[in-house]
């Protein structure tokens, strides 16, 4: 993989030399630097639209928003770590990332993907208990819980990664090392390595699937009890109001998972390196992308909310 000889065990001395994707024309360059650029614009703008509408209306204080507040900031922070680094390599060719550059940025993707889906499981609990025990909802989802909840998400997310990324930046890269994706990714980047990447790509796959799959297996769980929940409810108006309430969440968690199951499809069957990348890009961009049109178009007090807002705005009253 690497055109250097694997003589530096010094990360000051070693450079991380960032392909993208090797067999797309330059002639495209610019256009699809403009359709990332039109895409990370949308998530930050959408995410931020979303996270001021959900700041500033006090019917929207409710542990659901302030667990969708969460998830906003982690699409803003999850793209923010790879797709400007996409916008520079196709707009100004820059494909050289440092040593530290290279594993701090794959610690924050895969540490922000770590935290969606827990999240997304701390979402799925809060709409358990508000239809599986309305009763008690209000005394069991306090604030103090709800940042208890939401606190020991980020913490799990931000601790997992550590061992991984840590064990990987021992292994021996060159001096300049070629990473064929867009930004560090953690297989990319143990792949390049010089020395034997195999444990190392087991551990990351090991990883990931449990970090994917044992959160979805506690929202499958808890949709299993809403379900049974929402089949004894005996009014089909009560009925509809309480599936209306979990569409949102299972359309994110839908997206979420199509994305994971893109990039585990383009890895492990036989195509070209480019669909490899791609479905790399597609995990990173899909869910940030879709979160907000979610939102806006299927949940009616923020879409109520962001209406509002607009309109107040765009006649300039505060």
């Amino acid at each position: 993989m690497n055109a250097w000889i694997c003589n530096s065990s010094d990360g000051s001395l070693i450079s991380f030399y960032l392909m993208g994707m090797p067999f797309l024309p330059k002639s495209l360059f610019l256009p699809v630097f403009f359709i990332f650029l039109i895409l990370y614009l949308f998530v930050i703008t959408g995410n931020s639209l979303i996270l001021v509408a959900v700041v500033i209306d006090s019917n929207l204080l409710k542990p659901m928003y302030f667990f969708l507040t969460n998830l906003l900031v982690l699409d803003i922070l999850f793209t923010t770590t790879t797709i400007p680094r996409m916008l520079s390599y196709f707009l100004l060719g820059d494909q050289i990332l440092s040593f530290p550059a290279c594993f701090l940025q794959m610690y924050l993707f895969h540490g922000l993907s770590c935290g969606e889906a827990f999240i997304l499981v701390v979402m799925a609990y809060d709409r358990y208990e508000a239809i599986c025990h309305p009763l008690h909802y209000t005394v069991r989802m306090t604030p103090q819980v709800n940042i208890k909840l939401a606190a020991g998400a980020w913490l799990a997310a931000l601790l997992i990664p550590i061992p991984a990324v840590v064990q990987s930046s021992q292994m021996a890269f060159g001096t300049m090392t070629q990473v064929v994706n867009f930004f560090c990714d953690h297989l990319a980047v143990v792949q390049a390595s010089c020395s034997d990447s195999t444990f190392q790509t087991f551990l990351g796959f090991c990883c990931a699937m449990t970090v994917s799959f044992l959160p979805l297996l506690l929202v499958v769980l808890s949709y299993a009890h809403i379900l049974v929940s929402i089949l004894k409810i005996n009014s089909k108006e009560g009925r509809s109001k309480a599936f209306s309430i979990c569409t949102s969440h299972l359309l994110v968690v839908g997206t979420y998972y199509t994305s994971i199951i893109v990039a585990y499809v383009a890895y492990r069957a036989d195509l070209p390196v480019d669909f490899h990348i791609m479905g790399n890009v597609v995990f990173a961009i899909l869910t940030p992308v879709a979160n907000p049109l979610i939102y806006t178009l299927r949940n009616k007090d923020v879409k109520a909310v962001i209406s509002k807002f607009m309109s107040h705005w765009s006649r300039g009253y505060p």
